[in-house]
């Protein structure tokens, strides 16, 4: 158990606070008490092969958690840890590192910053004895220090899981922290504390790691200069790769001109002249796409940083990435790039509208939904739908699902997959083509279902799939498996019953429905499905869900979620039956 995972961060009043810190304190010390030496450096560094785990576990013992609390009195402090059980005879000593470390990241004055330890001994689960390492920063109610609390409180930077190597020589310490840095985890300070003798050894946990403490300290009696030296000249030397966050403001600021220079590349027709003439130099493809060569050499520099063009000494290149731009390749994201650096580009200028007002961008811009307004540009419409079937890798592993699989060997009459707004049948088509057995009912506007028609005729598929032009509440009923892709992001919860509710209709008791979606993490976890999330928002007014918030909607229209499972590039399967 992490502070962070065991309780609420309130950050108003002084008694919230109080509270807060006590309760970390409380899952820290319960971590001390219960945990394995073995089953922690597991976790810290995954991969860890046996031998090497062994000798980890050989070289160094468990020795202590850390956390830093802020008490608004040094009696406090002491009450909130004789509640855990944490009582301690010596008197509080200074903290150099924790201390520095605060100052650097709070611009402070280290004399400003009284930053204290305290090691109240605890037993380990055989009865060896560790500690709970006690940082505490004395703040008053009302003092300056208020924001430093508050901040640390929530992202808990000094909460850490720590090791001790009871024969510290130069060598084994060298080759403990070579170990450490060989399984990913990464220099991230240390320094030498003259009040106890003794160096620490700061590292950041593995991305993959698997336990919430990011940080991890080797702790050696005694001073280690030299080696203490090359760890910190590691650490500056990470740090200063780093960007800052000026340059990494400014680089997230021109994200709008990757866009265009995506688009612009896709308009141009430039993948396809570089496959058609490999190597050619700038004055080449300038009078292919008919470009100022000045101007274009700007561009391909950029695309070229970017990773979508390579220069070589015999002239450009496509990459793997601008392979995808080209109209002509398999899987082609060219119609992505032009929706993305053109219609929704545009729409996304009334973000901020968006925000203040609960009104999709595109409405605002156009005066109408971004469907009505497609339905009335058929080249537009054409555009999207094509733009849809671009991010058709979304499927890959969709037909390999086992209701699929199952429908499509079940004995006796074929079973039927109905494919509910399935725009030009990519999905459909796939489906049909792994499993020859099964029929498929495309159901969309009737716009659309001619390039559908088009599209399934050409394949092996073409001859197994019916066509009804309607809306959501034509779904036809009496089919074995319900497809329902990419379409309930579109829309409100509202509306989104309401289809569900024509699904269920529609639905025999036997039949399933699958419904793909990107599923927003349940947590600040970095995802696909976050940035979708604003887009939804900003262009139809739909947004992304959790698992749960899907459930709930189902649950509504008398379906359950039965389960969901993961597909390529942040999608998701959401199985669901009839209650």
């Amino acid at each position: 158990m992490h502070p962070q995972d065991s309780f609420t961060m309130p950050t108003h009043t002084t008694k919230a606070h109080v509270a807060d810190d006590a309760a970390r304190l409380s899952a820290t010390a319960g971590l001390v008490r219960e945990q394995d030496a073995s089953v922690l450096f597991a976790h810290v560094l995954p991969g860890l092969d046996g031998p090497e785990l062994r000798a980890l576990t050989d070289r160094c013992r468990f020795a202590h958690a850390a956390v830093l609390v802020f008490p608004p009195d040094a009696h406090t402090l002491r009450t909130e840890m004789a509640a855990c059980g944490l009582t301690t005879d010596g008197a509080a000593q200074p903290s150099v590192v924790v201390r520095d470390r605060l100052a650097a990241r709070h611009r402070r004055d280290p004399a400003d910053l009284d930053v204290r330890i305290l090691r109240p001994a605890v037993r380990g689960p055989d009865g060896d004895h560790r500690a709970v390492e006690v940082f505490a920063l004395t703040v008053p109610p009302g003092s300056g220090l208020s924001a430093i609390a508050s901040h640390e409180r929530r992202l808990d930077h000094e909460a850490h899981l720590a090791f001790d190597v009871p024969r510290p020589d130069p060598l084994v310490l060298r080759g403990l922290l070579a170990s450490f840095a060989r399984h990913g985890a990464t220099a991230d300070g240390g320094g030498y504390n003259p009040h106890e003798d003794g160096t620490v050894f700061y590292f950041t946990a593995p991305p993959g790691t698997k336990t919430a403490y990011r940080r991890v300290e080797l702790y050696a009696s005694g001073e280690h200069h030299e080696v203490l030296t090359e760890h910190l000249a590691e650490t500056s030397a990470r740090r200063q790769a780093r960007p800052q966050p000026a340059e990494t403001l400014l680089r997230l600021l021109t994200g709008a001109w990757t866009t265009q220079a995506l688009a612009a590349c896709a308009q141009l027709r430039l993948p396809e002249a570089i496959a058609r003439h490999p190597g050619a130099g700038t004055a080449a493809l300038a009078r292919v796409v008919g470009a100022q060569p000045r101007t274009l050499a700007t561009l391909l520099r950029y695309l070229a940083m970017l990773g979508v063009v390579a220069e070589a000494p015999d002239g450009f290149h496509l990459t793997g990435v601008g392979e995808l731009l080209d109209a002509r390749a398999p899987g082609s994201m060219r119609p992505l790039a032009l929706m993305y650096g053109g219609p929704f580009y545009q729409s996304f200028a009334h973000l901020t509208h968006t925000v203040r007002t609960g009104e999709p961008g595109f409405d605002h811009l156009h005066g109408e939904n971004h469907f009505d307004h497609f339905a009335r540009d058929p080249e537009l419409a054409a555009l999207f739908d094509q733009s849809m079937a671009s991010s058709a890798l979304i499927f890959d592993s969709l037909p390999a699902h086992p209701v699929l699989t199952a429908a499509a060997g079940a004995a006796g009459r074929p079973r039927t997959v109905v494919d509910i707004a399935g725009g030009t049948g990519e999905l459909l088509g796939r489906v049909l083509t792994a499993h020859p057995t099964l029929r498929g009912v495309l159901l969309e506007r009737p716009q659309v279902l001619a390039a559908a028609r088009t599209r399934l005729t050409a394949t092996d598929a073409g001859d197994r799939c019916d066509y009804r032009a309607g809306d959501f509440a034509d779904v036809p009923p009496g089919g074995d498996v319900y497809l329902l892709s990419r379409v309930l992001h579109d829309w409100d919860d509202d509306r989104c019953r309401t289809i569900l509710r024509h699904c269920a209709d529609a639905m025999p008791e036997h039949a399933d429905l699958l419904v793909v979606e990107r599923l927003l993490p349940p947590d600040d976890t970095p995802s696909l499905a976050t940035a979708w999330d604003l887009h939804m928002m900003c262009n139809t007014g739909g947004r992304e869900r959790t698992a749960d918030h899907y459930a709930r909607l189902l649950n509504d229209a008398g379906l359950d979620l039965v389960a969901h499972t993961p597909l390529p590039l942040g999608a998701h399967t959401l199985h669901a039956r009839r209650t």
